[in-house]
């Protein structure tokens, strides 16, 4: 059996892991600026308490005011009891209605800020002919 022979100026596996290359030197200071805007990570935030509240709210206000329906109770409760049931399913759709209607605000507010960030690229092109 044949051993590999360790060479003296060869390195190992540990030191070739340690290069200083991607650490900044000591007189560098380090980048610690987070990767996301906070004014992204506040629109993302708010579009999704949207989307949470929204659809949910949405539902339960126009079961209970726009799509409100009386059912007479059936005979266990008596002829004159009536239910306040809405309609669900009409409520339902409402609440899916919401939902679109934040999603695409959200597919609108990002298109606009993505064209705000090539607008000024493409204005410096101009300029420059």
């Amino acid at each position: 059996m044949t051993s590999r022979r360790i060479v003296s100026n060869e390195k190992n596996f540990l030191e070739k892991d340690d290069q200083t290359k991607f650490s900044p030197s000591a007189s560098e200071k380090s980048n610690i600026t987070p990767a996301v805007p906070a004014a992204v990570i506040y629109k993302l935030l708010g579009f999704t308490l949207a989307m949470v509240a929204g659809p949910i709210g949405t539902y339960f206000l126009t079961l209970n005011t726009l799509f409100r329906g009386g059912l007479l109770c059936p005979s266990k409760c008596g002829s004159s009891a009536k239910l306040d049931i809405g309609n669900s399913t009409w409520a339902g759709a409402t609440a899916a209605v919401m939902a679109n209607v934040v999603l695409i605000a959200y597919v609108v507010v990002a298109m606009n800020e993505d064209e705000g960030e090539s607008r000024p690229t493409t204005e410096k092109a101009k300029k420059g002919d």
